[in-house]
């Protein structure tokens, strides 16, 4: 099964056109779900003792399996955080995938990784971070800021042990707003430590302020257990982004890591019309921002960096005999600095493309979303028949449709997909079920979402 034969060599010319095909749409279809039920009737088992041969196998994934997915790139899928891949780093995944890179080490991945901390250096000159400043590509925002609060957690203690400050708490805790992402919730559950949910404004932003009272509020044992604090980039419910320099220097000053949680909207660094908002994440010990999510990789990359990666390779590096061949002061293992030590080299599909069209490409597209989403705003303004839940910040806009109960939103999302026309779902804001578009396919028209607007009426 090792072997380039004939049959490999037809099958990759099937791969490659399905692929060349699939590039060549637009718009994408965008397809739609099917119950686990349904699946089993129509493709059935395929795992037997002899194969079923590459190209059938790939007919059935075309024609079957691969329509039960809908397209994250699809310019009237504004659900969730979709995504839109450039064409480069969607055929560049590729490449990855037929090199068979193992990226976790420099030994074995120099290349590559090099390649990845480019894009990575990008970044942080974005976010102002030091010229020392570094980290790593992982999956998604969930394990990279799980890996952050560890590395903050694994400071903190390392700082109290040379302070001489006795026992540990006796439970840990991360600081974060009551918008926060679940992931960090998340995070937390896995690590053992518990919550600081402080209270966002009315305008749903985290502010210094409304952290310091917090903590001076709490009891001593609850303050001093606080070793991170979490501040939201852009939250995926409305986009909007927490008072960051007041955050910043509130934990700064109480000796608490401070996290950026950017999976979303630090994208939106490489737009100036709103870097201004994302002031103080300079001065930050850690961020994360989603390539997957709003700079146009495909699926899965979270850029996760650290203003001194040192304190992170303290917390993650694994040690064993076996690993020692990979200890030098020169090299830069990926695996260092996160949870996890296998690790293909999901960051080079982003590399590949901002190389190949150059970061103004990048500026403009974002910015393309945002006019996109600002302009999205003013229609609903103009209609008699819905109106804003808020106005947008960033990229994502929420509205509610005046009358209809949640059913009706239900029933309106399931209609326009089976159409095959948008994805749009609903939320819930406050107990109330609204919708929301996430915006953040440059492809995405004002024409898009007048037509999207219309089914509403």
């Amino acid at each position: 099964v090792h072997r380039y034969d004939v049959e490999s060599d037809i099958l990759a010319q099937a791969i490659v056109d399905y692929a060349r095909d699939r590039l060549r749409l637009d718009p994408v279809p965008l397809d739609g779900s099917r119950s686990w039920a349904d699946l089993t009737a129509a493709v059935g088992e395929m795992i037997t003792p002899d194969g079923l041969g590459g190209v059938e196998v790939l007919g059935i994934f075309d024609k079957l399996l691969s329509r039960a997915c809908i397209s994250v790139d699809h310019p009237r899928n504004l659900s969730f955080i979709p995504a839109a891949p450039t064409k480069a780093a969607a055929l560049f995944d590729l490449v990855v995938g037929a090199s068979s890179v193992y990226a976790g080490s420099w030994l074995e991945g120099a290349g590559a990784v090099y390649a990845e901390n480019q894009a990575l250096r990008w970044l942080s000159d974005l976010a102002g971070f030091p010229p020392e400043a570094g980290g790593v590509f992982v999956q998604g925002g969930t394990l990279g800021n799980l890996s952050a609060l560890v590395a903050a957690r694994h400071t903190m203690q390392s700082r109290r042990t040379v302070a001489g400050r006795g026992a540990e708490p006796t439970r840990w805790r991360v600081a974060c707003g009551s918008d926060a992402h679940s992931s960090v919730q998340a995070a937390t559950r896995v690590m053992g430590v518990d919550v600081l949910v402080v209270p966002v404004g009315a305008d749903g932003r985290l502010t210094g302020a409304a952290l310091a009272r917090a903590l001076d509020a709490a009891d001593t044992d609850i303050r001093d257990s606080v070793f991170a604090v979490v501040a939201t980039a852009g939250t995926t419910q409305f986009g909007i982004v927490d008072d960051i320099r007041g955050i910043v220097d509130v934990a700064h000053e109480r000796g608490i890591w401070a996290h950026i949680d950017g999976a979303y909207g630090l994208a939106a660094l490489a737009a100036e019309s709103v870097r201004h908002l994302f002031d103080g994440v300079a001065a930050a010990d850690s961020f994360i921002v989603d390539p997957h999510k709003w700079l146009f990789a495909p699926f899965d990359a979270c850029a996760l960096i650290y203003r001194d990666p040192a304190l992170a390779r303290s917390a993650h590096a694994q040690k064993a005999g076996y690993l020692e061949v990979l200890e030098s002061p020169d090299a830069w293992n990926p695996a260092d600095y996160a949870i996890g030590l296998s690790r293909r080299a999901r960051g080079l599909p982003f590399w590949f493309s901002l190389a190949a069209h150059g970061t103004r490409a990048y500026s403009a597209a974002v910015e393309k979303s945002l006019a996109t989403a600002q302009a999205a705003a003013d229609q609903i303004r103009a209609l008699p028949y819905v109106e804003l839940v808020r106005d947008p910040q960033l990229s994502v806009v929420v509205l509610r449709r005046l009358n209809w109960a949640p059913e009706n939103y239900y029933e309106w999302t399931d209609k326009l997909l089976q159409a095959g026309f948008a994805f749009v779902t609903p939320t819930v804001h406050e107990g109330e079920t609204v919708t929301r578009f996430a915006i953040v396919n440059p492809c995405t028209e004002t024409a898009d979402i007048a037509a999207i607007l219309a089914t509403m009426a």
